[in-house]
């Protein structure tokens, strides 16, 4: 065949919706404590609200105001429409799952969530008190004027509006006079959940929703309650800086930050049980349009199920076991001296980020060491990595740091942390103009005593950020290395980002806007040669996302070769399987207690296996606007346990899912055989490294 004209493609945020379902499919899962079910309900919640802050306003963007993009605006309507309608069909999922699976879980534990504003008689006295002393103050009620200039709308809270008859007002015929009000739950001030005193044995807890609802009459003396909602409004957090120039970049994202909290509405939430004529006068007061209308249920914000309280303590959550050891660091108090025999490669979490953090310590103290560079694209806050380089920097060496102002959401934190380090001497180099610098690269220089090789050091090249909270929870690898040719090729890449002249092109690190999509298209149809040779082809690509048609078109094209592709693919899939130029192509996704983020290329290569290791998902965004590095793995042992590793993640018959061609997640579970051995990959991998690693 091998016409691209009759290739099909999942659209990209359609095929996202599904990766979101199979995290919400996590809260299902009868095996996983009832408070790790509640993890993921609110991850879902906080996925979707990012999703309609980013995703969604390009769509209003082309149907509202003519901004072109790859669909035309028929074809941008009729996306938004399939967005809505898929959300509406998981929305009510999940308000299913959190009222007929979770509520009753946590009643067996003692646990009650109050569903009603009806409080119970033993706790009216209490209820009433906190509202009174906690909660009262913080309320600012408005009238909703149609006409009127009315209160602002802000981005992702909960807002209660209220319909009222005032209390001498007389019916005429079967009509009120309605006057309606608006009032924002002061979150800032209270929680979102208030634990009520315990009874009979049992732990209540209560909405702060509901707790104002049961004193509402208190906020209008005047007037008879009618109905009271919950409403919310996600508004456009997208701007872009992509092609603006090097000058006062910071100054101009910092501005366009916080302009994201007056954006263009992108999805009106509002109670499914809102009455018709509540829900109209709302859209004709906010000028809401049906487009942006979602149903919901009577909670909104669920993203705050994340704090929930848990009265009754651990057993309801989910115990992660504790990082594992490297024996070749801990045999050795020098990080340094241990890479100047062999490459370390680090498991994140399974084995502590704290390793990457000594690295980075050793060498801001080590006399030999003269300069650290290294790029940032998310950092916690107040992050220990952040605190090694300014102590690098106090000690005389000379620190670079490469900070990425574009990392959407992080922008603000980025420019603190980057202020700290410059106060401290650290030389600071803000963003690229046209392209974002999302390689994670650490490059130690040490003082070299060769004329003609002043280039020595050592290096860390990761999959994802220098981040050692997310490095708790999400799935990466790093590798710790002091080979020549890496290191040469490193300084090249930094010689890039600073804007010097580069030296020769990257012979061992893959880069984008260099080399890596040519060497990416090489290695696909190798495989092809092999397997027109009579010889076997395959390939497993392990990553986030994969989206960019060029790609995929040699997948396809590798597939009907007879080219065995295994793809791990987290999150967007636009590939489609069981096509028949996709029939050797096999789409697993793995949703568990850690987010799988570690980015890994494998070709059998004529069976001298080739590995890479990268920070790029297969996106548009990644391989044609972005600085990207693919490292390879040259060491044999440490190549042996990534290829383990994959084949564990493919073998996953409990978390993993097959993604079809309908973008149906279909658990592996559901089709095994009785007889297979069950394997969680995330519980194998730990067990596979604890015993590699003689622990």
């Amino acid at each position: 065949m091998n016409n691209n004209s009759l290739y099909k493609y999942f659209k990209r945020d359609i095929s996202w919706l599904s990766f979101n379902h199979r995290v919400l499919l996590e809260a299902k899962d009868e095996s996983l404590p009832v408070y790790e079910r509640i993890k993921f309900l609110s991850i879902y919640s906080s996925n979707l609200e990012e999703f309609y802050k980013i995703r969604v306003s390009g769509y209003h963007s082309s149907i509202l105001k003519n901004i072109s993009r790859d669909e035309s605006e028929e074809e941008a309507l009729q996306t938004l429409m399939e967005i809505n309608n898929e959300v509406t069909e998981q929305e009510k999922e999940y308000y299913r799952i959190f009222n007929e699976m979770i509520l009753p879980e946590l009643e067996k534990n003692n646990i009650i969530l109050y569903q009603t504003d009806e409080v119970e008689p033993f706790h009216r006295a209490y209820v009433e008190k906190y509202f009174n002393e906690e909660v009262f103050p913080y309320l600012q009620p408005m009238i909703i004027l149609k006409d009127d200039i009315h209160s602002f709308i802000q981005d992702g809270r909960i807002y209660q509006v209220v319909s009222l008859v005032k209390k001498k007002k007389k019916k005429t015929g079967d009509n009120f006079s309605y006057t309606y009000a608006i009032m924002k739950i002061p979150y800032t001030k209270v929680p979102r959940f208030v634990e009520l005193p315990s009874f009979g044995g049992n732990h209540y807890i209560i909405f702060i929703d509901d707790l104002i609802k049961a004193n509402m009459q208190s906020v209008f003396p005047g007037y008879e309650i009618v109905d009271c909602y919950s409403i919310k409004i996600s508004r456009d957090a997208d701007f872009s800086l992509e092609n603006e120039d090097q000058k006062d970049i910071a100054e101009r994202i910092l501005r366009k930050v916080r302009k994201r909290k007056i954006g263009a509405v992108t999805r009106f939430q509002y109670d499914k049980d809102m009455p018709g004529y509540f829900l109209k006068y709302l859209c004709e007061a906010y000028e809401i349009e049906e487009e942006e209308l979602l149903p919901s249920g009577r909670y909104l914000n669920l993203a705050d199920l994340m704090k929930l309280p848990n009265p009754v303590g651990d057993r309801l959550r989910q115990t992660l076991p504790q990082p594992l050891r490297v024996p070749e660091l801990e045999a050795n108090n020098s990080i340094l001296r241990v890479l100047r025999r062999q490459d370390v490669l680090l498991h994140f979490p399974y084995q502590s980020f704290n390793y990457l953090l000594r690295f980075l310590l050793q060498a801001a103290f080590d006399p030999k060491v003269l300069e650290i560079k290294v790029t940032q694209y998310r950092v916690a806050e107040n992050s220990a990595v952040i605190n090694s380089l300014i102590s690098a920097a106090k000690n005389g060496k000379k620190v670079t740091v490469f900070v990425e102002l574009k990392a959407r959401f992080d922008e603000e934190n980025n420019y603190l942390s980057s202020e700290l380090m410059q106060q401290a001497g650290v030389k600071i180099i803000y963003s690229l103009p046209g392209l974002k610098v999302h390689a994670k690269l650490a490059y130690v220089r040490k003082r070299s005593n060769d004329p003609d090789d002043p280039i020595k050091g050592y290096a860390y090249l990761g999959t994802g950020n220098f981040n050692e909270k997310t490095a708790r929870i999400y799935s990466d690898k790093g590798l710790l290395t002091s080979n020549k040719e890496i290191i040469h090729d490193i300084d090249e890449v930094f010689r890039v980002l600073e804007g010097k002249p580069y030296m020769h092109d990257f012979r061992h690190l893959l880069v984008t806007q260099f080399n890596m999509l040519p060497t990416i298209y090489q290695m696909i149809e190798q495989e092809i040669t092999e397997v027109e040779n009579g010889r076997m082809g395959h390939i497993i690509l392990k990553m986030n996302s994969l989206e960019d048609k060029g790609m995929i078109n040699a997948l396809y094209r590798a597939s009907e070769a007879g080219v065995k592709v295994d793809l791990i693919i987290r999150g967007i899939c636009c590939l489609i399987p069981n096509q028949p130029y996709s029939k050797n192509i096999r789409v697993t996704r793995i949703v568990d207690a850690y987010l799988e983020h570690a980015r890994v290329w494998y070709f059998l290569n004529g069976g001298k296996e080739t590995i890479y290791l990268t920070s790029a998902d297969w996106m548009q965004r990644n391989l044609h606007r972005r600085i990207e590095v693919a490292f390879p793995v040259y060491s044999e042992p440490l190549k042996r346990q990534i290829i383990d590793i994959l084949k564990i993640q493919l073998e996953d018959n409990q978390s993993a899912v097959w993604v079809n061609e309908h973008l149906d997640n279909v658990f592996k579970r559901d089709t095994a055989s009785p007889d297979d051995t069950p394997i969680r990959a995330q519980q194998a991998i730990h067990d596979y490294l604890k015993q590699s690693t003689g622990q």
